[in-house]
């Protein structure tokens, strides 16, 4: 099997890096692209790092298994089918489901740490990261967890000031700078979206 196409897809919590991936799962067919999400790798709430306020901290690189990412990494693009059980974000009403990768000529590795971790930084072929103001991404980030996760919004104010803007400077900002393509995404990013489904159909019909 023909080494696959790696696309690494990183950008700060909101930025809009997941529904972007699920506009290009929507186009491309499972035997041509597959996505593997750094949010199923993250360590179980026992094994998270902790804040000075003892809160676990969900956005440094230590809370994600960066060892069974690249793995898993090193397998899919060896052609061999990869499984993990989807992470439910601590919600323990809910029942993970058992994901199932299979191995295609397109591989989107995305997460918060893709660009982070230089092993998987690089193994990747084409680098995106999607941008947006710290105010759009606040007010997305607050309307999400509010409706999807059912967190006060106390709760997701200190997340913010205290995690993810701190994290965000540190460990993503940086790497916006090695990346192939910057998405801004204020409003919209449907023409950047139509430029990497141009390139990568004409990178499928290549063969």
């Amino acid at each position: 099997m023909k080494r696959p196409y790696i696309i690494g897809i990183t950008g700060c919590s909101a930025s809009g890096k997941t529904s972007f991936v699920h506009r290009l799962r929507d186009i491309f067919s499972g035997k041509d692209l597959s996505v593997i999400s750094q949010d199923n790798y993250y360590k179980p709430l026992d094994f998270q790092p902790r804040d000075p306020e003892g809160h676990p901290h969900f956005d440094l690189p230590e809370s994600i298994d960066m060892v069974r990412f690249q793995n898993d990494l090193n397998s899919i693009r060896s052609g061999q089918q990869v499984s993990y059980l989807e992470y439910t974000f601590n919600n323990k009403d809910a029942e993970p489901k058992t994901i199932v990768v299979e191995p295609s000529p397109i591989i989107i590795m995305e997460g918060l740490f893709i660009f982070h971790n230089e092993e998987i930084r690089n193994n990747l072929d084409l680098k995106i990261y999607i941008d947006s103001t710290e105010e759009v991404m606040w007010e997305r980030r607050l309307k999400r967890d509010q409706a999807e996760r059912g967190l006060e919004a106390d709760w997701l104010v200190y997340q913010w000031n205290n995690h993810v803007l701190p994290s965000y400077k540190e460990f993503l900002e940086p790497y916006k700078y090695e990346a192939d393509l910057v998405i801004h995404n204020i409003k919209s990013y449907d023409l950047c979206l139509q430029m990497v489904i141009d390139h990568l159909t004409a990178h499928l019909n290549r063969g």
